[in-house]
């Protein structure tokens, strides 16, 4: 075995019938893949925002209210989203059908520095909470520590989606279990202090009220309420990985937010109340959450295990950047805003382009920043409430435009109106509050990456359009089928092998630049097409049914010309994941069946070779050429030129 499939695993069948119900999550795991990430943020969310009211520590009542009304409202929000958007309803493609393909840029780029930053800041939080037990003459290490998890985590998505979140469920598990008791033994330890503290928070807000003025009290309620926006930054992620969950998917999303929007409300505005009934206060080198787990008495074996269990799990939430963020990214590079070689599936079935590039982009990230989870918090609460309040602005506007068909349509435009004004009303405060401290590197860097991809798009449209000018002036050559064509092909006769894909002008110019080049020479000719899965068609076995129909189609097409122009001829392909390598598999068939065979197949050539046109254009013709070369088999790349 390879080293490859050692670390990875060996490649999936894509013709097993239970391939899908394999590889797809059941509920509990949604929620622990991907809830996870909300979960998590119970360790920084609620500790930012109670720094902000340490000097006025009631508010922590009206924070754990706000918090646990905002998690509720949101994730209803999103639960009627799903209902619209079953095969996937991210901040993308809501936004991109709902208010146009430039809002869906904004929010799947928003998206895409988000989920990086989702890993980042869950990686560099999980290690402050190890490390809260560890000397500080340790701290030095954390960067690199944070940085070999991430390579390990990278490669655990790149053998799969099940087994990445399979390994993760008994950490899950424990910070279930360790939480609920730090939640319960503050209540019950503390429960004698209900009577002082109602009556402290009753005289301290009226003071506030007095001496500040209500205005100002509200602000200061405001300045935490924002500080803490990183709890919510989570619910998102459920609505945009429907397509790996077990059918019926609508079902099991719904079911998956319920469990994510419960622990998440519960878990967050629980701790925030804790801190206020114990009273805790910061200390050097230590979170709050350690500071609270540490005042409940408990022992130091279980301050130990709580806060392993929370690193742990915060490990975990950065797995939510890994499923998701090369799912928006697939999105994207199918739509043109990307390059393709994004939407690609490994053998893994797994996107893998964009797991490294997470993985990459997040190593990064944790250079910058040095692994400060406050830098990386001012960052990272921005961009989810821009997709937030568009995905939300969306779903306002398709019920407006639907409000007298049913009464239905007015109670859901309500819900997403509400949480329109909510997420709006967060994401100015979180920009207002936190411009100055870091955050307007987020916004510097989502408007790089949107100018970059609306380049990219560009790019791709004026070659589309060249080709398609191409396309309609050879697609319609008026030939007609000529009786004494052969109707099998010769085993032993020279034999041109045709590599094309659909059926459209590229193929059709390099058959005709074969009989211009090789005069009288070919009499037959084989096309060979791959039926390539990428994530566009990887959502069930109806859409891989239907790509072979489209496979076949377009090859019926070829062979019909090849005969017209006095050609015997016949077709074969292969579905597959990886292009070259079943290229190479079947072409290497073709070879077995007729020895005299040459293999031909068309590229893109650009006036100038540029840097920029290796990554947009992908070499899948030279790299299948080295391939058959390797074997024997000759190979010739026929040039087709496309003036930019």
């Amino acid at each position: 075995m390879s080293l490859k499939q050692t670390l990875l695993g060996k490649p999936r069948d894509i013709h097993d019938p239970k391939l899908y119900h394999t590889i797809t999550l059941i509920a509990f795991l949604a929620w622990v893949g991907l809830g996870a990430d909300g979960l998590s943020s119970s360790a920084y969310g609620p500790d930012e925002a109670y720094r902000a009211i340490l000097s006025h520590p009631y508010l922590a009542v009206f924070l754990t209210l706000a918090t646990a009304g905002t998690v509720v409202i949101i994730s209803l929000a999103y639960s009627r989203l799903i209902e619209h958007f079953p095969a996937g309803g991210g901040g993308y493609v809501v936004a991109t059908k709902l208010l146009g393909p430039y809002f869906g840029v904004i929010s799947g780029c928003a998206l895409l520095v988000d989920y990086v930053l989702t890993i980042t800041t869950s990686m560099a939080s999980a290690i402050d909470q190890i490390f809260s037990f560890i000397p500080p003459a340790y701290d030095h290490w954390k960067v690199a520590v944070e940085c070999l998890l991430l390579v390990g985590l990278t490669i655990m998505n790149l053998r799969g989606v099940k087994e990445s979140v399979a390994i993760v469920v008994p950490i899950f598990m424990l910070f279930i279990i360790t939480h609920t008791i730090v939640l319960v033994g503050a209540v019950v330890i503390y429960a004698h202090q209900v009577p002082a503290l109602a009556h402290e928070f009753t005289h301290s807000l009226h003071a506030d009220v007095r001496n500040l003025g209500l205005w100002a009290v509200f602000l200061l309620f405001m300045n935490a309420y924002s500080r803490g926006a990183g709890t919510y930054t989570g619910i998102e992620a459920v609505s945009n990985g429907v397509p790996i969950m077990r059918e019926p998917r609508i079902a099991t999303a719904k079911r998956t937010m319920f469990y994510m929007a419960a622990s998440l409300a519960i878990t967050a505005g629980g701790i925030l109340l804790a801190y206020y009934l114990v009273g805790v206060h910061p200390e050097e080198g230590k979170t709050l959450n350690a500071v609270l787990v540490e005042r409940l008495g408990f022992g130091q074996w279980f301050v130990v295990l709580t806060l392993v269990a929370e690193g742990g799990l915060l490990i975990v939430a950065a797995q939510t950047g890994f499923l998701d963020g090369p799912r928006v990214m697939a999105n994207m590079a199918l739509d043109g805003w990307l390059p393709h070689r994004f939407s690609a599936l490994s053998e893994r079935l797994t996107m893998h382009y964009g797991v490294i590039l997470m993985g990459a982009s997040a190593i990064l990230s944790l250079f910058y920043t040095k692994g400060d989870v406050t830098t990386l918090v001012t960052m990272y609460s921005i961009n989810v409430f821009v997709t937030f309040s568009l995905s939300q602005l969306g779903m306002v506007r398709f019920w407006w435009q639907r409000r007298r068909e049913a009464t239905k349509s007015r109670k859901d435009m309500l819900m997403h109106l509400l949480a329109l004004a909510l997420c709006v009303l967060i994401l100015i405060m979180v920009v207002a509050e936190k411009f100055t401290e870091g955050g307007w590197i987020t916004l510097v860097v989502t408007s790089a990456l949107i100018a970059l991809c609306i380049l990219i798009r560009r790019h791709y449209r004026g070659i589309r359009a060249r080709v398609a000018l191409l396309s309609k002036i050879l697609e319609d050559l008026p030939v007609t089928a000529k009786r004494d064509v052969p109707a099998e092909l010769s085993p032993t006769a020279p034999t041109a092998v045709m590599l094309v894909a659909s059926y459209s002008g590229l193929g059709v110019h390099s058959l005709l630049a074969v009989m211009k080049t090789f005069p009288r020479h070919y009499h037959q000719v084989v096309f060979a097409s791959v039926g390539v899965i990428d994530s566009g068609t990887f959502k069930g076995e109806t859409e891989i049914a239907e790509l072979e129909k489209q496979t076949v189609r377009g090859l019926a097409q070829y062979v019909e010309l090849a005969r017209g122009l006095g050609l015997a001829a016949e077709a074969s392909h292969l579905i597959g994941t990886d292009p070259v390598a079943s290229a190479e598999e079947l072409c290497a068939a073709i070879a077995a069946k007729y020895p005299r065979a040459v293999f031909f197949g068309g590229k893109l050539i650009f006036r100038y070779d540029t840097w920029y046109g290796r990554v947009l254009h992908n070499e899948s013709a030279f790299a299948i050429q080295r391939r058959l070369q390797w074997r024997g088999l000759p190979m010739v790349v026929l040039p087709v030129r496309v003036a930019e």
